[in-house]
């Protein structure tokens, strides 16, 4: 299974990262490594002192796919939860300023943390979402899947002219402002609409 990431798809997040808005998404994959489920806590790593969290809505892929129109993308998905994009933001921003690939940032082991998926058909409009993150009880990520620079359906389509997509293939699709570090003994709570869907610690 690939875990593809979308980059700058919020205008705040791009502007509080002092970086120009994307023409079309970025995109960046993580390996299957990353992966951190069951709400398991997850480990600051040695290598890096700026560890910081991105809360982002993430899509399941539920069929094979090639090259998906737009307005046939949510055929291909059935599944929808929040994730944590966790970024060694030194190391980021390190390897940009050399024009080097972000992986090293951006892959490492745990650095995906996933929620409990939740069926498409229970959420109201997959484009009009509010979610948010708490961090140790306080909101400090909220926005709404309207407000993404590519949509869901966009990214889907986008993607897939470039990679198949497989049955359980997993999108995250980007996060808004209000990013920052976490720090050991830290309790992350992210919620889909008023639901929570992840629960971890920092450890």
């Amino acid at each position: 299974m690939k875990i593809i990431c979308i980059g700058l798809n919020y205008r705040q997040h791009a502007a509080e990262m002092g970086w120009n808005l994307p023409s079309e998404p970025v995109v960046f994959l993580k390996p299957d490594s990353a992966l951190l489920k069951n709400n398991k806590p997850f480990f600051l790593p040695g290598f890096s002192e700026n560890i910081h969290y991105e809360v982002e809505a993430v899509i399941k892929i539920s069929k094979l796919g090639k090259s998906i129109s737009a307005r046939f993308a949510p055929r291909y998905y059935d599944e929808v939860t929040l994730g944590i994009d966790i970024t060694a933001r030194d190391i980021q921003s390190r390897q940009s300023a050399l024009g080097y690939p972000w992986e090293l940032s951006k892959c490492f082991d745990g650095a995906a943390p996933i929620g409990t998926f939740v069926p498409v058909s229970s959420v109201k409009d997959i484009a009009n979402l509010d979610f948010r993150l708490e961090l140790n009880g306080k909101v400090v990520q909220k926005s709404n899947t309207s407000d993404m620079i590519f949509s869901i359906n966009e990214i889907v389509e986008y993607v897939s002219v470039y990679f198949t997509l497989k049955t359980g293939d997993l999108i995250f699709t980007g996060t808004p402002s209000g990013v920052g570090q976490l720090k050991r003994n830290d309790n992350l709570v992210a919620y889909l609409e008023d639901k929570p869907l992840l629960d971890f610690v920092i450890k």
